[in-house]
């Protein structure tokens, strides 16, 4: 089971450490536990509470009433909430049927239909990253395991693969590179992929590095190509504390270069980004550059 300091709780959910504090306090929302050395943390059942209290709120409950339900009725309000229609609502509901069964051939089915439909683009957009926002919500609420989640994000990136490998891309001369990577230790590689599958689909010449990439093999990569453009995703890779220094690393080594940063990591509030340096707080950002 993880241990979480009262920080890295903050980073996680949004809510800042006094605030967090300040519940602990006045309404005994968590209940830290104690190393052998008397050092505060949580777990990840802690976690998970807490980000069910922080969707409640955002949605307009006062925390003092969240305070007075018990366990079992905060779940339900939180699944009340996943299940709100979205655009695609019967797309994503069978993806998650498919899911839960860990059916791959239901899968497979129901993404076909959704791909057939609407094409591989926008069944991406509507129907792929409002499944994956419902599966972080699922976890918080104890419907699925990180065994559902990693058989699902497989088979997502077997169908990425297959798209990308179908392309066909007719890049001239002066086209700008791009260069797509995760730094060394990230190997959360869905949104990276989706970012190649958009440049092939604008001719974009691209260089895919992949997963888990040292710094050094990035640097042998821009001088041979010396790449105008740097697109990486930060979810689990560098350490938290670490992010603003990995940037500045990356605009002093590349400051001819425009470098694209996605990714939980990126969007904390602190992070004082270079100028060559651009944050994209969701993927339509990166579609949005080539409307």
């Amino acid at each position: 089971m993880a241990q979480y300091t009262i920080k890295e709780l903050e980073h996680l959910s949004g809510i800042k450490a006094h605030t967090i504090r300040i519940w602990e306090q006045r309404y005994c929302i968590l209940s830290p536990k104690r190393t052998e050395t008397n050092i505060r943390y949580y777990d990840d059942s802690d976690l998970k509470s807490l980000l069910n209290i922080s969707l409640l709120n955002e949605r307009g409950y006062k925390i003092s009433k969240i305070a007075q339900m018990d366990r079992e009725q905060i779940l339900e309000k939180v699944r009340q909430l996943c299940d709100q229609p979205c655009e695609c609502a019967h797309h994503v509901s069978a993806l998650v049927a498919a899911m839960v069964d860990m059916s791959e051939t239901k899968f497979d089915r129901a993404l076909s239909i959704a791909t057939l439909q609407m094409g591989f683009q926008e069944t991406m957009q509507r129907v792929i990253y409002p499944f994956l926002n419902k599966i972080g919500i699922l976890w918080q609420t104890g419907n699925i395991t990180p065994a559902h989640e990693h058989f699902v994000s497989n088979l997502i990136r077997q169908k990425l693969l297959v798209a990308i490998d179908g392309q066909v891309v007719n890049w001239n001369e002066g086209t700008p590179t791009y260069i797509l990577y995760l730094p060394e230790g990230e190997l959360h590689e869905l949104a990276l992929l989706y970012m190649n599958y958009i440049l092939r689909a604008h001719n974009q010449r691209v260089i895919y590095l992949g997963q888990n990439l040292p710094f050094a093999d990035l640097e042998l990569t821009y001088e041979q190509f010396k790449a105008e453009y740097i697109c990486t995703v930060l979810t689990s890779a560098p350490e938290r504390e670490h992010v603003q220094d990995y940037l500045n690393q990356l605009s002093q080594r590349f400051p001819s270069s425009t470098i694209y940063v996605y990714g939980f990591l990126a969007q904390a509030d602190g992070l004082v980004l270079p100028a060559n340096v651009q944050r994209l707080a969701c993927i339509g950002d990166f579609i949005a550059k080539f409307s």
